[in-house]
Formats: structure tokens, sequence, C-alpha cells
């Protein structure tokens, strides 16, 4: 993978959480931490894992593997989640920034919480990571639905569009 899609690739990943935050905005406080019966069972549970997940991968990125996440309900409010994971987007921006074609083709060592050491090209690790927050958007999205609220489009082609649209402007 070229270099410059990987940018763009996690530009848009950035771009799709902060849509997912964003429609979680319209939650109360109750439903942002009631049980729906999914995958991490909140949408803060849900919310919390996407970040995490990043979080740990950029550590792995860095040279860090983690022994473990942190906690899952450590985030009160949707503010104190999205104030943390905007900061810590900003890292993992700045070191995809930062790669090189080089750098994707290296194999890529680190050790997983529940699997052991592990090793693969990183570009299929950083593939993963974006891909991951897809996924895990998606049953957010089918959260907000269930609890009467209207899911923003993460989907890439929406991302195109208005970087499509911005660049026209």
């Amino acid at each position: 993978m070229a270099v410059e899609k990987m940018r763009e690739l996690y530009e848009y990943n950035a771009w799709a959480d902060r849509r997912a935050l964003e429609a979680t905005a319209a939650l109360t406080a109750e439903q942002f931490v009631k049980p729906l019966g999914s995958s991490f069972g909140s949408v803060r549970e849900t919310l919390t894992h996407i970040c995490d997940a990043e979080w740990i991968w950029l550590e792995r990125f860095l040279g860090r593997s983690p022994a473990s996440f942190p906690a899952k309900d450590r985030f009160a409010d949707l503010q104190a989640l999205r104030a943390h994971w905007l900061e810590q987007e900003q890292g993992l921006l700045k070191f995809v920034s930062g790669l090189t074609a080089e750098d994707l083709e290296r194999e890529f060592a680190y050790t997983t919480v529940s699997y052991g050491e592990a090793r693969n090209p990183l570009w299929q690790s950083l593939t993963h990571v974006a891909n991951h927050g897809t996924y895990h958007r998606g049953q957010v999205a089918t959260m907000l639905r269930q609890l009467g609220a209207k899911p923003l489009g993460t989907d890439m082609i929406y991302f195109y569009r208005e970087r499509s649209t911005a660049a026209q402007a």
C-alpha cells in the first residue's frame, strides 16, 4: 500500500471516529451507558473499545506492548471520552504521517494482550486498526438506532464526497 493511501485511510478513520462521537451526543447520559447486549454492552463501552484499540496499537507501533487494556467504564460521560480520544487521535495521525513506504513493508513485531508474540508487515497492522474501527462503528450505529437516535454516515464514500466538496469550495 502506498504511504499516501495509508495516510488517507487514517484521515478517514479519524473523520469517522469523530462522526460517531458527534452522533452519540444526541443520547442522554442514561442511554450512553445503557446495556444493549452488544459485543461491548453499551455505546460508551463500544466507543471506549475503539479508542482503546487505537491506543494499544499506537503503543505497539511505538515499540511498547501494554499487557492489558484500561478499564472500559473509566469515562463518566461522552465529553470525557471525546477529550481523551481527540488527544490520542493526534498521536496516531502524527505516527502515520511520519511513515515511509519502507516503514510500511518492514516486519513489525509486538506482543498481544491475549495471543502472545506476533509478527507481520506494519501495513497489515495499520490496515487492521482502521478496519477494526469500521466494524465497531457499525455496531454503534445499530445501538444508536435502538436508542432512537440517528447515526451519522461513516461510509468511506461520504468522507471522499465531503473532501471533494470542500476542495471545490
